[in-house]
């Protein structure tokens, strides 16, 4: 059977076959291959476009021209619809354009807004412009004819396209953004979760979604608390039964200096709110990472007011009025604080001598040596093997450990906290090096004195060793996450490391 060569070269020339089989191959590769790779996918759409505009201005067909009156149905119809895939083509580049401009300008995600705005007026422009080159049709003289429609549209659509060019206004002004811990009007709090052409969605502290129309959001008073920043300010008052003001300044500062929850920059700030003869109101000035991290600084906070408080010999006046409690001494002497921080009542609030009896405990506190740190002292560096326990009386102390060239910060130690325990307890190093950030004044267990203990009574061995592997576990950061906090990890390994450098049968 011989093949008809001139019939097949009529067909690969016929205008119709070629602009039905590029329009075809160009949306398979534009629309299927490339459709997640933006960019690649706009060259392929402008190279389409090209060879679509050369190909129908080579067979004598103008896309944005009328079609010659003198045409046949048939040829007319073909005129049509290669103008309506090179219009379409028109404005899925425009499109393309359009996204892969925001995706190279790295926008948020809340510009998306704009981006549909945009698209859309490229498909109206588009629709108007097939109208016109197309059908023939006078857009001129539709808009004219069609205002009475509009008016009517518009008046129905009030509300909506309020929302619509509110939405536009804030996108354009920028407010806020994706993510972004906003408070409307004083009553509405939330974090934008999305924005999009007539609401913007805040998640509220309950985890509940809040939907406000953007014409609302417009003309409310919002106050965006993630900018400039995401830090955010925290300010709270503490009353003091009175003594002498720089006295409890110095202590307040101990606290702030032995917290790990606020930013160090800027400082955080005392100042002195009210002084009479009931109590000394004390303002806290401070900013956290974000606005998540207030609850969880301010708990800490708290903490640490009332263990240096109470260190220092200082009493918390109530608001009612009535004398403060006379449970600690307020000499306001730096040197001398009250004796609520003793030994027997620190031992009996350390978890790790928790099961020791009162008798037990009462024997280990006649033993404790007491001893006293200048600001920036080193305690014990690290790497150091201790052979005490250190349990903080007085001041705060901060934990740093070293890293090739980089000083990572373990953590911070205020009164009532020990450390030393695994050195004591399972002969390992200090994880870092721990140095005075004020005056410290700190009481010391030497490993002999814990010794007739753990011999009279071998059981303490097992109690120290499942209480001890429990906080490296659960404190990993304290011990800086090394080999040897591995190692007693292991509540039965940590056991058998006790006996043996206590000697235990």
């Amino acid at each position: 059977m011989m093949t008809d060569y001139p019939s097949l070269l009529a067909v690969l020339t016929d205008p119709i076959i070629q602009t039905g089989s590029l329009a075809v191959f160009g949306a398979l590769i534009t629309q299927g291959i490339l459709r997640n790779h933006p960019s690649m996918r706009l060259i392929g759409q402008i190279t389409l476009f090209v060879a679509l505009t050369t190909l129908l201005i080579y067979h004598g067909i103008v896309p944005y021209e009328p079609g010659p009156p003198q045409a046949s149905l048939l040829q007319s119809i073909f005129f049509g619809l290669a103008k309506v895939v090179w219009w379409i083509n028109v404005a899925l580049s425009l499109i393309s354009f359009v996204r892969v401009f925001l995706i190279f300008e790295k926008q948020p995600r809340e510009i998306r807004l704009l981006q549909d705005i945009v698209v859309g007026l490229i498909y109206v422009g588009v629709a108007l412009s097939i109208v016109t080159n197309v059908f023939g049709f006078p857009v001129g003289t539709l808009i004219a004819t069609s205002g009475v429609v509009a008016i009517i549209l518009g008046l129905a659509l009030q509300n909506t396209l309020s929302d619509l060019f509110s939405g536009v206004a804030l996108n354009l002004g920028q407010p806020y953004g994706i993510g972004d811990w906003i408070v409307v009007s004083d009553v509405i709090e939330g974090r934008v979760v999305e924005t999009n052409w007539r609401a913007t969605h805040l998640l509220n502290g309950a985890n509940d979604l809040v939907i406000l129309p953007n014409s609302n959001l417009a003309k409310a008073n919002l106050i965006n608390m993630s900018s400039p920043d995401r830090s955010h300010g925290v300010k709270f008052s503490v009353r003091l039964a009175p003594t002498r003001p720089a006295f409890i300044i110095e202590v307040m500062r101990d606290v702030l200096l032995s917290s790990t929850k606020i930013l160090r920059t800027p400082a955080p700030t005392l100042l002195i709110k009210s002084l009479d003869a009931q109590a000394i109101e004390i303002e806290f000035s401070f900013r956290v990472m974000d606005l998540g991290g207030v609850g969880a600084a301010k708990n800490e906070l708290f903490d640490l007011i009332y263990r240096h408080a109470k260190a220092a010999g200082l009493s918390l006046a109530p608001y009612d009025g009535s004398e403060p409690s006379s449970a600690t001494s307020t000499t306001g002497d730096m040197k001398q604080p009250g004796n609520y921080y003793g030994p027997s009542r620190l031992l009996a609030a350390l978890p790790l001598f928790a099961s020791l009896t009162e008798e037990e405990r009462e024997a280990l506190a006649e033993t404790v040596s007491s001893r006293t740190y200048h600001k920036d002292e080193i305690v014990v560096e690290q790497g150091v093997v201790q052979n005490s326990l250190v349990i903080v009386r007085r001041g705060a102390l901060v934990v740093n450990r070293m890293e090739e060239d980089r000083k990572i910060e373990l953590g911070r130690l205020a009164p009532g906290d020990c450390f030393g325990e695994a050195s004591l307890l399972a002969g390992t190093g200090s994880p870092g090096t721990v140095q005075a950030l004020t005056f410290v004044m700190v009481y010391e267990i030497a490993k002999e004195a814990l010794m007739p203990l753990m011999q009279d009574r071998p059981a303490i061995a097992e109690e120290l060793g499942l209480i001890l592997s429990r906080r490296v576990q659960n404190e990993q950061h304290l011990f800086g996450g090394t080999k040897d906090a591995v190692g007693i990890a292991s509540a039965s390994g940590l056991v058998a490391r006790i006996r043996q450098i206590f000697q235990l049968s």
